[in-house]
């Protein structure tokens, strides 16, 4: 077996840090906002054993972990690299049931380049925050997407939002006139 490296990135969400691990955790993202979502994945439920843990988010080769607002990221994360590194080591499941994620995009001309842009250029800057981004809906000029893992709840994700997905979608689809965020 190889060994396990764990190393950690602040990202632009101070609640949250992204601990990276050299293996695939996951194909695409899973999300567990809560304890009560966590009951699906083994890693997830467990992580939420430590009262300090309010968040848990996978993607590819990491995992965004968001602390509680009376944790210090000094105090709580070598607890958290050493937990991660041993339940990846000991193959602790992300998920019960796998299944593939497939990029299926679907809708009007309009709506299928927008989900094209948004999974080719947006999501991997997303990603590597420790966030994910998913397309909602396109109506009337306005693109909805939900915003989660450390995006959620992010200080400068309206920024990101407002002047980077939203100009980058209005350069590349004229139709497009404002990029909105849903509360999931």
């Amino acid at each position: 077996m190889a060994t396990i490296n764990v190393y950690t990135e602040y990202t632009p969400n101070p609640a949250t840090m992204k601990f990276l691990v050299n293996k695939l955790l996951v194909n695409g993202s899973l999300d567990f906002p809560d304890r009560e979502k966590a009951q699906a994945s083994p890693f997830a439920r467990e992580l939420f054993k430590f009262n300090f843990v309010n968040g848990v988010f996978f993607a590819s080769n990491f995992v965004t972990i968001t602390k509680t607002e009376d944790a210090e990221w000094e105090d709580i994360e070598a607890i958290l690299k050493d937990f991660v590194k041993g339940a990846v080591e000991s193959e602790l499941k992300v998920q019960e049931v796998v299944k593939d994620e497939e990029v299926n995009f679907e809708g009007t001309e309009t709506e299928i380049k927008i989900q094209q842009i948004l999974h080719d250029y947006v999501r991997p800057a997303v990603e590597q925050d420790g966030g994910a981004i998913n397309y909602r809906s396109f109506e009337e000029g306005t693109v909805f997407v939900e915003l989660r893992g450390s995006c959620s709840g992010c200080p400068s994700s309206t920024i990101t939002l407002k002047a980077g997905i939203e100009g980058l979608l209005k350069r590349m689809v004229p139709e497009v006139q404002e990029v909105v965020a849903e509360a999931m």
